[in-house]
């Protein structure tokens, strides 16, 4: 199993629609996640900036290839162009990626 700690910055003023909107995501939003093998998944929020945790629960060698299914998944795009005129990444990401992976650097069960 992969623990995955991202952040990305949140145009504060979109707070309650980004709320919102992760209050009940689309059912096939939500499957498609599920079927990706992500479990555990929260996003926290604090002085415009989102905290988001998840848990990949899938075969290590499948990381990649579910990710990019996921990305294909029915309504994600549409799900993406919403989300994304609200959302404010890191300048100094990584090319290709939206959020900005965390390193872990500590964990306890």
């Amino acid at each position: 199993m992969r623990r995955i700690g991202q952040t990305l910055g949140l145009a504060p003023e979109k707070l309650t629609e980004y709320k919102r909107y992760h209050a009940k995501i689309w059912p096939e939003i939500a499957d498609a996640i599920r079927a990706a093998g992500i479990t555990n998944y929260s996003i926290f929020y604090r002085q415009g900036q989102l905290f988001s945790y998840l848990e990949y629960t899938g075969p290590d060698d499948e990381f990649e290839a579910r990710m990019a299914t996921l990305a294909q998944a029915p309504r994600m795009r549409e799900w993406w162009d919403i989300m994304e005129p609200m959302q404010i990444p890191d300048p100094n990401r990584p090319a290709g990626t939206w959020w900005s992976d965390m390193d872990e650097v500590f964990h306890q069960d």
